[in-house]
């Protein structure tokens, strides 16, 4: 018996192969769910790195940017499953001018675009949802999204750790307004993983020098499955009283000082 079995999952953000949600979606599946991806952009990219899937799974196509595609997610995604028990936030996106060392300098439009899609979509996303949780006869389900420990300023990742700090509050926020419809909303701040998102971050190496001298338990910045692995378990029956939690997957490196 698989951790979610019967489970019904709507994760985002594959990118590619490397990334942190395509490690999700293919451990869900061994666990038993089935898995309803979204996609963004290049559609045929995500379409075929969804086949490299243990089950390829259906693909839809969301900008949590554009209300219509919002509005019409649950009726598109109802095409595939009749219900969902859990949903995977890992969207994030910032323009060049908020990265790499320019706070001072980006402009409110870059910002904007910032907040937007990386924080603010997690509430977009989340009521988007909500109508198949509520299909559920009251047993509602799981929101969990990825984070980056946001509580410190990191060099060069500027107006991102502020979208990171609004989805922390947002995810909170979340939690208190979704708990009564029996819906948990929790969000995991990982260590650096090397993925696609990561290597357009400038300076990302010293993230991964920070951690491999100071995390206790050590990291390896190419395994992301720590990090889906973690994910699973909030995707679970296992944490039924949880949410609004920020759980650290990060070989310890939060809990460390100099």
């Amino acid at each position: 018996m698989g951790l979610l079995d019967g489970k019904r999952l709507l994760v985002t953000g594959v990118i590619t192969d490397a990334s942190i949600a395509f490690t999700i979606a293919r451990l869900a599946q061994q666990e038993g769910a089935t898995v309803v991806l979204t996609g963004y952009g290049r559609m045929s990219l995500v379409e075929r790195v969804a086949r490299k899937l243990p089950t390829p799974p259906p693909v839809i196509e969301l900008d949590v940017a554009d209300p219509a595609q919002l509005a019409s997610l649950a009726d598109r995604t109802r095409e595939y499953v009749d219900g969902l028990d859990g949903v995977v936030h890992a969207i994030g996106f910032a323009p060049p001018s908020c990265l790499g060392g320019g706070f001072l300098d980006a402009p409110w439009e870059d910002v904007a675009t910032a907040l937007q899609v990386s924080a603010y979509s997690l509430k977009s996303l989340a009521t988007a949802t909500l109508p198949l949780f509520e299909s559920n006869g009251g047993v509602g389900g799981s929101i969990v999204g990825l984070d980056f420990d946001a509580r410190v300023a990191w060099p060069a990742y500027d107006w991102m750790g502020v979208a990171k700090a609004a989805l922390e509050s947002t995810s909170r926020y979340l939690a208190r307004e979704l708990g009564p419809k029996n819906v948990r909303v929790n969000l995991i701040a990982a260590g650096p993983i090397r993925t696609m998102a990561a290597k357009s971050i400038p300076g990302f190496h010293a993230f991964e020098d920070a951690w491999s001298t100071r995390a206790p338990l050590g990291w390896d910045n190419t395994d992301a499955e720590p990090v889906a692995r973690s994910t699973l378990a909030l995707l679970s029956d296992w944490f039924p009283s949880t949410t609004g939690e920020l759980l650290h997957v990060d070989g310890g490196f939060h809990a460390m000082g100099v």
